[in-house]
């Protein structure tokens, strides 16, 4: 069974990282950009971060482009951004597209495993977020409009 360890991504840096370096963790995964309207999700994001890492969360941040331009800037751009506006420190990836023949593969996993409504699997907007368990399971998938804060108790019963 494919699981989101068999998938690996670039950072920022361009450096390449497998997701089983995350094994044992509880990951929520979320395609982000620096010009929308739930952009400010960042804060909720790092929270829950710093909150919970200690106890094996992960939050892994995916900058995406293709809604309404929204994330326009290059690595050096989406970094800088992030750490001085919303200071994250949780990981950060390359900018990747999540729907269309061009989808990262790791997005073609997380949509069919957990489909939107009524089965959709697109990517609506930018801040979905997909919560996976620590064997790099999908658990759930939530809309843009889910803030951070409202994971908070399905990520303390994944985190146990």
């Amino acid at each position: 069974m494919t699981t989101v360890h068999d998938f690996t991504a670039d950072q920022l840096d361009g450096v390449s990282l497998p997701l089983a370096e995350f094994r044992g963790k509880v990951l929520l995964i979320v395609n982000t950009a620096s010009r929308c309207g739930f952009t400010p999700q960042y804060t909720g994001l790092e929270a829950l971060y710093r909150r919970h890492r200690d106890r094996g969360l992960e939050v892994l941040g995916f900058p995406c482009n293709q809604f309404g331009s929204q994330e326009p800037g290059d690595a050096e751009e989406i970094a800088r951004f992030c750490s001085t506006r919303y200071e994250v420190s949780f990981p950060m990836f390359a900018k990747i597209e999540v729907n269309g023949a061009g989808a990262h593969p790791l997005y073609q996993h997380l949509k069919q495993a957990a489909p939107g409504l009524l089965g959709s699997q697109g990517i609506k907007w930018n801040f979905t977020k997909f919560l996976v368990d620590r064997d790099g399971r999908v658990v759930s998938r939530h809309a843009p409009n889910a803030s951070p804060e409202s994971l908070e108790q399905d990520i303390e019963k994944l985190l146990g």
